[in-house]
Order: structure tokens, then C-alpha cells, then sequence
């Protein structure tokens, strides 16, 4: 994947309503490999940290036999925001990570990142 298709991808996850930020990361060295932000907060740092919470969710799998699973996606809920870590299939060192406000349709921006994943 070249850049343009990387930037592609994370503009048209940014295209939806109440999108604030969105990236692609490779989860197991934290490295953020594209971004698109509206300005509101630091998505390399949220990159950065999201990545431990896959870590985590990695090691727990694992330590309570889970280990032949795969994380699909993972959702957390806050006061004002949705963030939402997908894992990208035919790539399991990537994800790709969307903030979103409340004003967002949440099925929606799955299902767009979704699609960007399989891409």
C-alpha cells in the first residue's frame, strides 16, 4: 500500500459526519504509518496509546485461552466521543483507528472502516 492509498483511505473515513481524527498503525511496533485530523486532538499520540490497549487485549486473550482468536474490532465509548480499533485482515500488524463525536453514526463509521480495512 503507497501512501496516496493511505491517505485515500484515511480521508474517506474523515469524510464522515462527526469524524475528528483516524489512522492506521502498526500495532506491534506503534509506529503510525498515515493520519487525517481535524485538528482537535493529537491523533499520533491516541495512535500510540491504542496501541497498548490491543496489546493488552492481546495478552488477555491469550492468557485465558483465547490465544486462536482474532480481535475484529475494538469500541470505546466516552462522554463526548466513539473510538473505534479495527485490525485490518489481510494485515494483522495494522489497524486502523477512528475517532468519531457523538454526532456520529456509529454503524456507519464501522462500516466504512470496515470496508477501508479490507481494502
Amino acid at each position: 500500500m503507497n501512501m496516496n492509498d493511505i491517505d485515500g483511505a484515511l480521508n474517506d473515513i474523515m469524510s464522515l459526519n462527526g469524524a475528528i481524527a483516524t489512522s492506521l498503525i502498526d500495532w506491534e511496533s506503534g509506529m503510525t504509518l498515515g493520519t487525517a485530523s481535524n485538528g482537535e486532538f493529537e491523533i499520533e499520540l491516541a495512535s500510540a496509546g491504542n496501541t497498548e490497549v490491543i496489546k493488552a487485549k492481546m495478552a488477555t486473550m491469550q492468557s485465558i485461552g483465547l490465544g486462536t482468536s482474532a480481535i475484529k474490532d475494538i469500541m470505546i465509548t466516552l462522554d463526548q466521543q466513539n473510538h473505534i480499533i479495527m485490525m485490518v485482515p489481510n494485515h494483522p500488524e495494522l489497524c486502523l483507528y477512528g475517532a468519531f463525536d457523538n454526532s456520529s453514526n456509529l454503524a456507519l463509521a464501522r462500516n466504512k472502516m470496515q470496508s477501508v480495512a479490507k481494502a
